[in-house]
């Protein structure tokens, strides 16, 4: 079965002004990237479709949902927060990034894919069930993994978050729910501020002080995540796949190489293939150096891939 790949061209349209980093090129560099590495030839290209309503409501409060689509602007920019706006093909981007989650999950749970990748954008795991922030709208992650729940029956699944920024988003949607196990490293103290002290039995936090490295970064992983990864037995992984730890990258200070980003993905696919039958749905999340983040997808994608 071949590594699938979710993407469609409305989640390059969806842009948040001149500057901004979270940019159309972040995907078209990724999607150049998996061409030029030959890797494309081996997977199967699905395109991503828009999420529904009701999947969009199994995490996010109804008010969460009526505001995205009141504030989707005809011409020019709504601004959600400080630094997340939509323009007028925001809403269908962030319909079908986290549709695309929620369909690559069928598409694994069918057997039809043995793991998927989704190619899409805006990312997603700071938006918490009440608000958009962080330029996420939708929480992509957390909407997959609710419908690997509500929709598959599945008893416990597991998300991988290694954003260099902590997915405050995906906490709080699973914070109480012991179904869902987050295992995530961050730079702390950065934004959004938390997650140092908010962990419990399910939810696996791992602070990394500023200029850690990936020795530092594996160090932490193989103590805090494998063993309760281990436990918990996850019968899908969901992985919140940000690349902005990378040293290159320009918004935080972490210091990962790309070799990093093979090293974490086959930690993840070894748990996956113990536990999960080797279902692994990954979505891409942060990553501002395009140079950098195309490179490290080909990294993640190709141990997906096998």
């Amino acid at each position: 079965m071949a590594t699938a790949i979710f993407t469609h061209a409305d989640c390059a349209r969806h842009e948040m002004g001149a500057g901004h980093p979270e940019s159309p090129q972040r995907l078209k560099s990724v999607l150049a990237a998996l061409e030029a590495s030959g890797l494309a030839s081996r997977l199967t290209m699905r395109e991503a479709p828009e999420a529904s309503r009701e999947h969009l409501e199994r995490v996010h409060d109804s008010g969460h949902v009526d505001l995205i689509f009141s504030s989707a602007p005809q011409r020019g920019y709504a601004y959600l927060d400080p630094d997340t706006s939509m323009n007028p093909s925001s809403l269908g981007a962030a319909l079908r990034a986290a549709g695309a989650v929620v369909s690559a999950t069928d598409l694994v749970m069918a057997g039809e894919a043995r793991n998927a990748f989704c190619a899409v954008r805006p990312p997603g795991h700071h938006a918490t069930p009440l608000r958009p922030m962080g330029f996420c709208i939708f929480n992509n992650v957390a909407i997959g993994a609710m419908h690997a729940l509500e929709g598959h029956g599945l008893e416990r699944v597991a998300i991988l978050d290694f954003d260099v920024h902590h997915g405050n988003g995906t906490e709080e949607a699973f914070h109480e729910d012991p179904r869902v196990m987050l295992c995530s490293t961050f730079q702390h103290p950065y934004y959004p501020y938390c997650g140092a002290d908010s962990g419990n039995d399910h939810i696996i936090n791992v602070p990394l002080p500023a200029m850690t490295d990936g020795r530092g970064f594996r160090e932490a992983v193989e103590r805090a995540w494998m063993p309760a990864l281990e436990s918990f037995r996850p019968q899908l992984v969901f992985v919140s796949a940000g690349f902005d730890a990378h040293r290159d990258d320009p918004l935080a200070y972490l210091k990962l190489d790309d070799e990093d980003y093979r090293w974490v993905t086959e930690k993840l696919v070894d748990i996956a293939e113990r536990h999960a039958e080797g279902r692994v749905v990954s979505t891409r999340e942060g990553g501002y150096n395009t140079a950098a983040l195309g490179r490290c997808v080909v990294e993640h994608v190709r141990v997906l891939a096998g």
